[in-house]
């Protein structure tokens, strides 16, 4: 049962947070992004519970795929873009003030109207 309810979580989950990611790229605009964040923040904390459960119940095929050398560096070019994104997005922060703002408007939004 573990194993199944993990898989429809996955599945629910990662539609979620692609459609949603999606949206946000194609529908360029804050305002449209701070009302989706919501939705893709829940659903990507599903995911990454159900994805760790996945790895838990997987751990040994995922060894193995890892003895294949082509694999292993495929993983490890990925990981390097992760990485490489994360110093991107770490090396140029916004304005204090636009920061601020943004954390503000988003905080508004996830309280709900009755906050408003």
């Amino acid at each position: 049962m573990t194993r199944k309810l993990t898989a429809l979580c996955l599945l629910v989950s990662f539609i979620a947070m692609a459609s949603s990611g999606l949206l946000m790229l194609v529908v360029d605009q804050p305002s449209f992004t701070l009302r989706l964040h919501p939705v893709h923040k829940l659903f990507g904390l599903l995911l990454v519970g159900a994805a760790g459960t996945h790895l838990a119940l997987n751990a040994r095929a995922l060894r193995q795929h890892l003895r294949d050398g082509r694999v292993l560096a495929a993983g490890l070019v990925l990981a390097i873009v992760l990485v490489a994104a994360y110093a991107t997005a770490a090396l140029h922060p916004l304005d204090d003030a636009a920061a601020r703002q943004l954390d503000e408007a988003a905080e508004r939004l996830e309280a709900g109207p009755a906050a408003r």
